[in-house]
């Protein structure tokens, strides 16, 4: 099992990120959402420059906010810079696009950005459609070395859905996802992956790498999974996860599941006090890195469990191993934004060294 970070982009935080290399931890996953975060490319750049083992690449670039040749050009300069380290993590764009009031791209649209990029990424001349033409593409000048894709650059789908898992194994070396400490949900996530590479003609490679989003809570003897130190290490990444399915149940209907039925009329209520106008941006406040002092109280134990590595360091390891048994090659934490240091340091001793 390999052991990643993700992080809210931040361009002058570098810091945390060679913390981690130092650590041990084997990936840095830079997270791409414009309206709350800085550049993810811009970050990859300077952490190319400041790291020397880790691998680096976008956790994960939006589809709906670049053209595909503007994507490949981007991490395909960040391969110049650090070649053979870097890859392409890339999704359709929850947070990205809903927090402009927009919807995430469509898997049709998607399919075929990937078809795009991949090629591209491979130094393939591709067929690209844009404003209602379709025309060859290709990297021009490669031998000036603007830019690198001689060095392969490992494309790594983002899927939370049996669809987009399916384009993972159609199109990608890879699948992102967030998936709970169960290992039911990795095997059906690489049963779908599966269907996509047969879609495609072939079977997985054996190396198709599956990376999974979490964060840890490593419980100190005696506490609990609704003290205050809890709260600020998970929270933010837990109630990301009532943001997104908040979001999808508005977008398509359905009723919640059941470990968030006795909290959703009160949640439903706080986020629709806010005007239409405004509320795509007040559902994703926070998100990812700091916990909204009102929405604390829809963070309980059950959610955490459901949706974070936690328990003791014996516990969660127990934890890691079931879902490398099942599948899952990484795993990558995003802890709140303030205790991160502490979070990846804990787990670096605790759990890592022990494994």
């Amino acid at each position: 099992m390999d052991f990643g970070i993700c992080t809210a982009s931040k361009i002058d935080e570098i810091g945390y990120i060679t913390h981690a290399e130092n650590l041990g931890y084997s990936h840095a996953w830079i997270a791409d959402s414009q309206m709350i975060w800085s550049d993810c490319y811009a970050v990859l750049a300077l952490a190319a420059q400041q790291t020397r083992r880790m691998k680096i690449g976008t956790g994960v670039s939006v589809a709906g906010t670049r053209l595909a040749p503007v994507t490949a050009n981007s991490i395909a300069t960040i391969n110049q810079l650090a070649p053979g380290r870097t890859f392409l993590g890339i999704g359709t764009g929850n947070t990205a696009t809903r927090l402009m009031g927009h919807k995430p791209m469509k898997l049709k649209e998607f399919a075929d950005y990937l078809r795009v990029l991949r090629g591209l990424l491979r130094g393939q001349e591709v067929d690209f459609s844009w404003q209602g033409q379709t025309h060859p593409v290709q990297f021009l000048m490669q031998d000036h070395k603007f830019i690198n894709v001689e060095e392969p650059i490992p494309l790594y789908v983002s899927g939370f859905g049996p669809k987009a898992q399916a384009l993972a194994g159609e199109y990608g070396e890879g699948l992102v996802m967030s998936v709970p400490p169960n290992p039911g949900f990795m095997h059906r996530a690489l049963q779908n992956a599966e269907a996509g590479a047969q879609r495609a003609g072939r079977s997985l490679a054996d190396d198709f790498y599956t990376a999974s989003l979490t964060t840890a809570v490593i419980l100190r003897p005696g506490e609990s999974l609704d003290s205050e130190r809890v709260l600020r290490e998970c929270g933010a990444f837990v109630i990301a996860s009532i943001h997104y399915l908040y979001d999808k149940i508005r977008q398509f209907g359905g009723d919640p599941p059941g470990h968030l039925r006795q909290i959703w009329d009160e949640y439903s209520a706080q986020v629709e006090a806010t005007p239409e106008t405004h509320r795509h941006m007040r559902i994703h406040a926070g998100h990812c890195t700091y916990l909204l002092p009102e929405e604390a109280k829809f963070v309980t134990p059950e959610l955490i469990k459901s949706t974070c590595l936690a328990g003791s360091p014996e516990e969660i390891i127990e934890q890691v191993r079931g879902l490398e048994q099942a599948g899952l090659k990484q795993l990558m934490l995003l802890p709140s934004f303030e205790t991160q240091y502490q979070v990846i340091e804990d787990f670096a001793r605790q759990v890592m060294d022990k494994l």
